[in-house]
């Protein structure tokens, strides 16, 4: 995989887990520990793709 395709899978990623934190977060009984869950995934991948940015 190249960079361009890694930083790309890796947008696409964190864009899925913005999308996910909304739907649970709109549900009429959204679970916070996988709201919890979902913000940390997606800050690993903000600061992966922030590291390979500085790269």
């Amino acid at each position: 995989m190249s960079l361009e395709e890694r930083i790309e899978a890796l947008k696409t990623k964190h864009q899925a887990l913005e999308v996910a934190i909304e739907q649970e977060t709109n549900r009429p009984h959204p679970d916070d520990y996988e709201i919890a869950s979902l913000k940390k995934q997606k800050l690993r991948i903000k600061d992966e793709l922030a590291t390979i940015v500085k790269q």
